[in-house]
C-alpha cells in the first residue's frame, strides 16, 4: 500500500512538450469556462457586470500577495496521474501571507514548532512531493510559503463572490440526518475532551456530477453545539470544481466558529490558518490517487492543539508541520474539542428532481472492501496530556446508506478504520 511517503512521479519527455500544449484542448481538464455564469440566456447588464469585476479585482489583491517567485507547471495529459493541474503557485514571504492581515497578527511572525504528541515519530518520511505542482522540480525558498495563486475565473465560477472561498451556511446542523443537500457517511466520537485527531485517508478521484456540488474526505475537529455557535477545524482532500476549476482531488483546510456563515474560509483565503511549510500548497492537487483494483494511496493527517500556546497545528505524513490555526480565532475550540468526526461528505443538488449521482469516496460501497472502496485507517484522537490515543467508543453514521454507506472495524495492523463511500444515484437511491 502507498502511504503519505510516497513519492511517484514519472519522468516529464520535453520533445513532446510543444505538442502537449498545441494539443491541450484535449486533455481531460474542466475548463475554467464550464459552468460559466454567463449564461445566453440572461440580460446582460454592463453596470451590474463591471461593478461585479471590481469588487472581484478588489478581492484578489486582498487574496493574492505579491510573490518573490511564481511557479506553473507545464500542462500535459498523457497519464492521469500525473497530469500536471495548471496552477500557478506563487512563493510568498511568510509574513505577507493572508493570515497577517488578521488585527491580532498585523506585525509577528509565524510561531516555532511546538511539542508533539507522545506516539508520533518526527523522524520518518514527510512525503511532501505529494503534490502535481511540485512534480516540475521547482520549490519555494526558505522564508516562503507557496500559494495557488486565485484567478478571475475562480471568481467568476463562484455562485456568489461575496462568499468565494466558503461553504454555504447551513441552518441547524445535525449529524444525524441532512442539511440543505449535504450528506455524510462519518465515524465519530463524542463525550469526551478531545484535543486533536490523526487518521491516514485514502485518496481517490470521485465523479462530481455538476459544477456546484463537491465531494470530500476530510476530519472534523468539533465544539459548540450544531446551532450558530458551532467551531470547526477541517482537513483533508476534496474535489470542488466550483472552487477550483477542476476534478482533481485537492489537499485543503476550512475553520469557521459560528457555523459556516460569516466567520472561516477554505485553505488561505482569507486571515486565519497560518502556514509555515515552504513545500505544501494548500489547495493543489493531490498525485498520485487510488484506483479500482490497483495501487492505494492514502495521506496522513495529524491537528492537535498545543499545549503551551493553545494553538491548533496541521502535521502531514510524519513530522511535516503545515501551519497552524491561532486560538484566538475560536470560542469553544480555545479549550477543547467535543467531538471528533472521519468520513465524507458530498452536495446533492437534486437536479432534475434527482439524486445526485456526485460520488463519495471510490464512489464504491463499503462492502467492497480494499481496493475498491475508499477507506479511513489508524484513526486516533489526542487525550489532554498531548498523547495519542486509539479510539474506545468509534460510531459510524451513513445519512443515505442506499446511497452512500459506512462499515467500521479494528484490527492489529490498522486500528480503528473503516470503508464508506457509494455512487449516490442508483436503483435504490433515486
Amino acid at each position: 500500500m502507498a502511504s503519505s511517503s510516497c513519492n511517484i512521479s514519472p519522468p516529464i519527455i520535453p520533445i513532446f512538450v510543444f505538442f502537449l500544449l498545441v494539443s491541450s484542448s484535449f486533455c481531460p481538464v474542466r475548463s475554467s469556462e464550464t459552468g460559466s455564469l454567463h449564461a445566453k440566456n440572461q440580460t446582460f447588464r454592463p453596470e451590474v457586470e463591471l461593478q461585479k469585476l471590481k469588487t472581484i479585482r478588489e478581492l484578489l489583491n486582498k487574496i493574492n500577495k505579491p510573490p518573490i517567485k511564481s511557479i506553473q507547471a507545464i500542462l500535459y495529459c498523457f497519464a492521469p496521474l500525473i497530469s500536471p493541474d495548471g496552477d500557478i503557485i506563487d512563493c510568498v514571504l511568510l509574513h505577507h501571507q493572508p493570515a497577517f492581515d488578521h488585527p491580532r497578527l498585523k506585525g509577528q511572525k509565524p510561531l516555532d514548532p511546538p511539542e508533539r504528541p507522545s506516539g508520533v515519530n518526527p523522524n520518518g518520511m514527510g512525503g511532501e512531493d505529494f503534490q502535481l505542482w511540485s512534480m516540475s522540480g521547482e520549490s519555494c525558498p526558505e522564508g516562503t510559503i507557496p500559494i495557488r495563486r486565485t484567478s478571475e475565473e475562480d471568481m467568476l465560477r463562484a455562485s456568489s463572490v461575496r462568499r468565494f472561498g466558503r461553504k454555504r451556511p447551513r441552518r441547524r446542523v445535525r449529524r444525524d440526518s441532512t442539511s440543505n443537500g449535504h450528506e455524510h457517511a462519518v465515524g465519530y466520537v463524542s463525550g469526551d475532551q478531545y484535543y486533536g485527531a490523526k487518521a491516514s485517508i485514502n485518496v481517490w478521484t470521485p465523479r462530481v456530477s455538476n459544477q456546484y456540488e463537491f465531494s470530500l474526505s476530510q476530519m472534523w475537529v468539533i465544539s459548540g453545539s450544531f446551532g450558530d455557535d458551532l467551531n470547526t477545524i477541517e482537513a483533508g482532500w476534496q474535489v470542488s470544481p466550483e472552487l477550483y476549476g477542476d476534478n482533481y482531488p485537492r489537499f485543503f483546510t476550512y475553520w469557521t466558529t459560528d457555523a459556516y456563515q460569516a466567520t472561516g474560509c477554505y485553505n488561505l483565503l482569507c486571515s486565519g490558518f497560518v502556514q509555515t511549510n515552504n513545500r505544501i500548497a494548500i489547495g493543489a492537487a493531490i498525485s498520485p490517487t487510488s484506483s479500482y483494483n490497483g495501487g492505494q494511496f492514502d495521506i496522513s493527517l495529524l491537528i492537535w492543539k498545543d499545549p503551551k500556546h493553545g494553538n491548533w497545528w496541521l502535521e502531514f505524513g510524519s513530522g511535516v508541520l503545515v501551519g497552524y490555526w491561532p486560538s484566538f480565532l475560536f470560542t469553544h475550540l480555545r479549550d477543547h474539542a467535543s467531538m471528533v468526526q472521519f468520513g465524507g461528505e458530498v452536495v446533492n443538488s437534486r437536479a432534475g428532481g434527482f439524486h445526485t449521482s456526485t460520488e463519495m469516496g471510490s464512489g464504491h460501497f463499503a462492502g467492497q472492501g480494499f481496493g475498491k472502496a475508499s477507506y479511513f485507517r489508524n484513526l486516533q484522537v489526542v487525550d489532554w496530556d498531548n498523547n495519542l490515543i486509539p479510539l474506545s467508543n468509534l460510531r459510524v453514521l451513513a445519512d443515505h446508506p442506499n446511497c452512500y454507506d459506512i462499515q467500521g472495524g479494528i484490527n492489529r495492523v490498522w486500528g480503528n478504520y473503516f470503508y464508506y463511500g457509494g455512487p449516490g444515484r442508483n436503483v435504490k437511491c433515486p
